[in-house]
């Protein structure tokens, strides 16, 4: 079964169609199964090696500053996420995080800003972080409490940011800090803070069940030059929610990276697991299995690139966007423990590639706006909608 079949449907055009195929036999030779302890100098060799290879390119805006079109090209994102997922989940998260770290500056940085990181991070030259999540905002952004007081031409920071991928290994963080006295939303502007900055540190590495570049940072009377203020002052809630909505289909398309993956392996293993007398898969229990987890996949591909297409023609995606990732994460979730359980006890074995995607799935569930937060979006997208 071709995992990318779906590059015949109508959202597609020649160029995504031979993106796909190409970064798929990338994938295939350079980067299929990488996985280790280190985990910090994997993903730092990783964002190398998708930079040298011109992957990292789709990833930010502007020929100008090394990317791949003026605009990033949504369906192509999500293409290449959902297969460095099928291939090795640290390759995506390596991806994924260059976009999400740099996308403010892509979408609302000055010509300074641009000229200066984003060439950087399409070559894998510099490792990006986004830092939005607190202790006690993580769902409610608008609740974030790190500060940051404008004296003459610095901002000085206080605070902490927690849950930060590539946190400790990211050459530059984008960081949303309050600024004003307004309450929620408003009064929250967005900063570039360099690695090594004075007041800045990392306060503690996170470990979790599917390892990667994970940490705590404090900020203590840090100053960074206004100059690294991303857009004008307040606009930080607005600007995070513009990148939140660019990356959000594409952890969608991750998702369903993960569970093809887990279905081309549930049924290998059907095909070829002597069972009584025959094969796991000669069983209608098996078979009711697999059509059950190859169904799940095409509903999510389809809302995905349903989604990221929408997205391409300059139409609105709130709620198209949160549908996919609802029903991908949600649903790879399915498809991978089906694969766990027709694998027995070998697909809770240390290290089996069933078991890798259990664990490495959890997150997504609950990473730029948990399943949760999807349904509230979905309701109130629909809710906004004129009554017939």
């Amino acid at each position: 079964m071709d995992p990318l079949d779906h590059l015949r449907w109508p959202f597609f055009d020649a160029e995504h169609r031979a993106f796909a195929r190409a970064i798929d036999r990338w994938a295939a030779k350079e980067v299929r199964d990488v996985h280790g302890s280190d985990v910090d100098a994997l993903c730092r060799q990783l964002v190398q090696r998708l930079g040298s290879a011109g992957w990292l390119r789709g990833t930010v805006a502007g020929t100008e500053h090394g990317g791949a079109a003026d605009t990033i090209d949504t369906r192509k994102l999500c293409l290449a996420r959902e297969v460095l997922a099928r291939h090795a989940g640290l390759a995506d998260f390596a991806f994924a995080m260059q976009g999400l770290g740099s996308g403010a500056i892509s979408l609302a940085g000055s010509a300074a800003q641009k000229t200066r990181w984003l060439p950087r991070v399409a070559r894998g030259d510099a490792i990006a972080a986004f830092a939005l999540s607190e202790p006690d905002a993580g769902s409610d952004v608008a609740a974030l409490q790190c500060a940051a007081r404008i004296e003459g031409d610095e901002a000085v920071l206080d605070g902490q940011k927690t849950w930060i991928s590539n946190g400790g290994i990211a050459d530059f963080y984008v960081v949303f800090v309050r600024t004003g006295a307004a309450a929620g939303s408003r009064g929250i502007s967005a900063f570039i803070v360099e690695a090594g900055t004075p007041g800045f540190e990392i306060a503690e590495r996170i470990d979790v069940i599917a390892p990667h570049p994970l940490a705590r940072l404090r900020f203590t009377q840090c100053r960074v030059p206004l100059a690294n203020r991303i857009g004008a002052d307040g606009e930080g809630f607005k600007i995070a929610m513009r990148t939140l909505d660019v990356f959000r289909t594409s952890v969608a398309a991750a998702a369903l990276g993960f569970a093809r993956r887990a279905f081309e392996e549930g049924l290998q293993r059907a095909r070829t697991r002597p069972m009584f007398g025959h094969t796991l898969a000669d069983f209608q229990l098996t078979q009711a299995k697999l059509a059950q987890m190859a169904t799940t996949l095409d509903g999510a591909a389809l809302l995905t690139y349903r989604a990221a297409w929408d997205r391409d023609q300059g139409r609105t995606v709130t709620a198209a966007a949160a549908m996919a990732k609802l029903t991908a994460t949600e649903g790879a979730q399915q498809v991978i423990d089906a694969a766990v359980q027709l694998f027995g006890g070998l697909g809770v074995t240390s290290g089996h590639p069933v078991e890798r995607l259990y664990r490495e799935i959890r997150s997504l569930r609950i990473y730029e706006g948990a399943s949760e937060v999807q349904q509230l979006i979905i309701g109130r997208e629909l809710l906004k909608a004129p009554a017939p």
